[in-house]
């Protein structure tokens, strides 16, 4: 009794003497939080301190890092014995969840609740990491005895910084131009964030777009780990406009019809726990406003698909706001305002999650209970065509199923079904096709994900109002009401075989891995050539866009050419098609005039201010990380500087082009493409053609022509004000898009292709060009189209190309490389690199 008394004594004694070295984030760092920035490494610096002097409370885990290798950690929290048995307490809320790799029955008495915190996933919303600082140490301040009762039954999961390239970015700027005294003034310089600003990461990428499509290296390996925890709650931190009061939940409308009562209902709960400190200090804010429940791939929205109470919380402030800023009423804003107040929320959502901890477990329990046994919504099957020419396409939607943990497998047999394409109820035949159940325990997301029409309760929403899975890939697909069984087949990864060849080989333009793969040949040096029309040969058709690599011209690389080929084919697991003879079957023979050489196209994009950040990040993203092509990146604003004879094409993003403006740039632009130069221009920069008179105009609607007919649009009702906008716009709607699939821009597609619509432009038909994708009347497939909209979106060009004396100018009027998440409009824009103008 003694020995243990004395072991007990002398344990306790180590233990306080860890604890004693623990340090306030102020102490340790130096400065009051609020009164200057902290840098990610100071974060990082004491997150560790806290781990290393609380062990008992807390555990650290690195989960990644960035692009630009900095660290990404979260911080688990609670009470020693929950940290003890951290394992085990995520095991059994996999088990809640139906989640577990193995059978075993959860524990749902006392299991405590699991809340996640994300802080800073904007980096120029600063205020949020520093609010992480002052939450962890509340959490384990040896003074703070509420905390631990909390910590009890929860367990705190932060995440101090989701974007930690996109923080420095901003704070590093910050510091450089700030004086010895931060100037509260909006106009002084430290208020003027230059670009592309500190709000998206190193490609330019907003993270809160890309939790379900995780396009972004941070976004991969943080909802990878959320996904091996799944909490009952999750918050996700962000800054608004300096002169907005804070927002917290409950939401606005669009709720998904998916969200369930019982989440609706706890975010009017937290929100009144919040309402109650924000009232004591006479702090504004406001709820039900703004901020929808709609979009699949927020910070708030993908928990609450995954059975969480997933919430955005704002507060006023970001990349305008500096360390101080005077707002709109005269007041000034400071970081230390802005902080305490996610602070406050950050403790508030603590404390209810607490309270309610045995509700949300039960509640989290039945969600996932209900999904496996009866599944959510009305389609209980979704059956994606397995074709083999769509082989590329398929294999990219599985490995997004796997990324976000849907659970499917293959199916033979008959069903029926509402067609994608057709848009009409079909029966349809399975022959080892993809199936995706509705009754699995992620059934919400695969609802939200695959459904053919969103409904909406409210136009007014926050983001794009269509997505489904079938037409973002471009895929054949059946949403039916029946449940059709996978029969336990599993879809294997299959690795190709390439045989050896004396001749020649032939690839088919199928996707991103055939067009990786003939980049990388490219670059090595390798003539290739790509046929213009169908041909047979060896048994096998191959369409339009096929690649032919030959010995011709390829005499350089001796003995040594097919085995150089079959090894990049292999790395990219590209299917070659040996040939023994230049005499096809059907078609053209492979010296025959429709068959063309090319050679490695000399890339630029034009970037810098002016142009939208996220809409050229997309591009540098998939040309550097998916493709891996070289393209240099210049500065907009440097257009007179550039040695035009250096580039073969030249990539406009949405943006503005004043140098289009000047008649000495644009003159010598214009002669650069008479010599050969190609063109390849996105969105906006449409626009900017149009507006420079090039051979593209937009198109106005009927209603804009007439002007003998008397308008009453301006008698409006004042308190529609914030409403009026809502006939005039599409937030992001799918059409269907007439493809003349014989051009090479639409090489690789049927004849038809699935367009996110994200504005009101339609351009008029080319007269001296080539109309390659164009909608007609009623070709609104799935969202949101204005009343007074729908009469201008018909009848107009949306993909187009157009001879310049040598060259060759592709117009590509929407976004095909939407958030990287539009997977079927990737091939297109490859098409207008490496084939329109050859």
């Amino acid at each position: 009794m003694i020995r243990k008394a004395l072991l007990f004594a002398i344990s306790s004694c180590l233990f306080f003497s860890v604890e004693a070295q623990l340090k306030s984030p102020e102490d340790f760092l130096g400065y009051k939080i609020g009164s200057r920035y902290t840098p990610h490494w100071k974060i990082v610096n004491y997150f560790n301190h806290v781990a290393a002097n609380a062990p008992s409370m807390v555990k650290l885990q690195q989960y990644g890092q960035t692009n630009e290798g900095r660290t990404l950690l979260v911080t688990f929290v609670s009470s020693a014995e929950n940290i003890q048995r951290l394992d085990a307490i995520r095991t059994n809320n996999l088990r809640l969840a139906n989640l577990a790799k193995d059978k075993a029955a959860p524990i749902e008495e006392n299991a405590p609740a699991l809340v996640w915190m994300s802080y800073n996933v904007h980096g120029n919303e600063t205020s949020s990491s520093e609010a992480a600082l002052m939450t962890i140490w509340a959490l384990v301040d040896p003074s703070n005895t509420k905390t631990k009762e909390w910590l009890k039954n929860t367990v705190v999961i932060i995440d101090p910084c989701i974007n930690p390239d996109g923080r420095d970015r901003y704070v590093n700027w910050f510091n450089s131009v700030v004086g010895k005294n931060t100037n509260p003034l909006s106009i002084s310089r430290e208020h003027r964030e230059p670009w592309p600003g500190g709000r998206s990461n190193h490609y330019n990428f907003d993270l809160n777009r890309d939790w379900a499509w995780q396009t972004q290296i941070e976004s991969r390996q943080r909802v990878k780990l959320y996904n091996e925890w799944m909490p009952q709650i999750h918050v996700d931190y962000h800054e608004q406009g300096a002169s907005q009061p804070y927002y917290f939940a409950p939401a606005a409308q669009p709720y998904h019809d998916v969200i369930t009562q019982w989440q609706r209902d706890f975010q009017v709960t937290i929100g009144k726990n919040h309402a109650k400190y924000f009232d004591a200090n006479g702090w504004l804010y406001f709820t039900k406003e703004v901020f929808d429940l709609l979009y699949p791939s927020y910070g708030d929205t993908y928990p609450t698909y995954n059975g969480a109470i997933g919430m955005t919380y704002e507060q006023g402030g970001g990349g305008g706001s500096g360390a101080a800023v005077i707002n709109d009423e005269g007041d000034t804003l400071t970081l230390m305002d802005r902080a305490t107040h996610h602070f406050t929320t950050s403790l508030s959502t603590i404390e209810i999650s607490s309270l309610n901890a045995g509700r949300l477990v039960k509640e989290f329990r039945k969600y996932f209970n209900d999904a496996i046994s009866g599944g959510i919504g009305e389609y209980k099957t979704y059956v994606i065509k397995n074709n083999a020419k769509d082989k590329e396409r398929v294999g990219s939607l599985l490995e997004l199923l796997n990324k976000n943990g849907i659970q499917y497998g293959t199916g033979s047999g008959v069903g029926k079904g509402y067609n994608y394409n057709s848009g009409k109820e079909e029966s349809f035949s399975l022959n080892n096709d993809i199936v995706i159940s509705a009754l699995q325990p992620r059934s919400a997301m695969v609802k939200a994900l695959f459904e053919p029409k969103t409904k909406l309760v409210d136009s007014a929403t926050y983001d794009i109002t269509a997505w489904a899975l079938p037409y973002a890939y471009g895929l054949e697909g059946y949403a039916s009401r029946e449940r059709i069984s996978t029969g336990g087949g599993a879809v294997a990864a299959v690795k190709v075989t390439n045989a050896e060849t004396t001749y020649g080989y032939v690839i088919p333009w199928g996707g991103l891995q055939t067009v990786k793969t003939v980049g990388h040949l490219l670059q090595k040096g390798i003539l290739l050539r790509y046929a213009d029309h169908p041909f047979e040969i060896n048994g096998n058709k191959f369409e339009r866009g096929s690649v032919i690599i030959l010995r011709t011209a390829n005499q350089s690389f001796g003995n040594n050419l097919w085995a150089e080929v079959r090894k990049v084919a292999d790395a990219n697991n590209t299917q070659l098609y040996p040939v023994s003879t230049g005499f096809v079957d059907k078609g053209f023979d492979f010296g025959s005039g429709n068959v063309h050489p090319f050679k490695a196209p000399k890339v630029a994009m034009f970037t810098g201010e002016g142009i939208g950040s996220n809409a050229a990040g997309e591009i540098w993203h998939f040309m550097e990380q998916q493709i891996d092509y070289p393209v240099t990146l210049i500065n907009v604003n440097d257009a007179a500087r550039i040695d035009w004879s250096t580039i073969d094409v030249m990539i406009m993003p949405d943006g503005n082009y004043r140098f289009l403006s000047d008649k000495t740039a644009t003159d010598a632009f214009k002669a650069w493409i008479n010599k050969g130069g190609r063109v390849v221009a996105i969105d906006g920069a449409v626009g900017a053609l149009s507006k420079a008179e090039f051979g593209i105009k937009l198109k106005k609607a009927d209603d804009e022509k007439k002007d003998d007919k008397v308008s009453y649009d301006a008698l409006k009702k004042f308190e529609d004000r914030e409403r009026d906008y809502i006939p005039n716009m599409t937030p992001g709607s799918i059409f269907k898009v007439e493809m003349d699939n014989t051009h090479p821009l639409a090489y690789g597609y049927p004849n038809y292709y699935y367009t996110l619509k994200m504005d009101d432009n339609v351009y008029e038909f080319i007269k001296d060009g080539w109309n390659v994708g164009v909608i007609k009347k009623d070709n609104q497939v799935a969202g949101f189209v204005g009343s007074k909209l729908k009469n201008k979106l018909k009848d107009g060009l949306i993909f187009g190309a157009e001879d310049m004396g040598n060259g060759a100018i592709t117009y590509i009027t929407d976004n095909v490389m939407f958030r990287n998440f539009w997977e079927n409009g990737k091939l297109m824009f490859c098409n207008a690199i490496f084939f329109v103008g050859q």
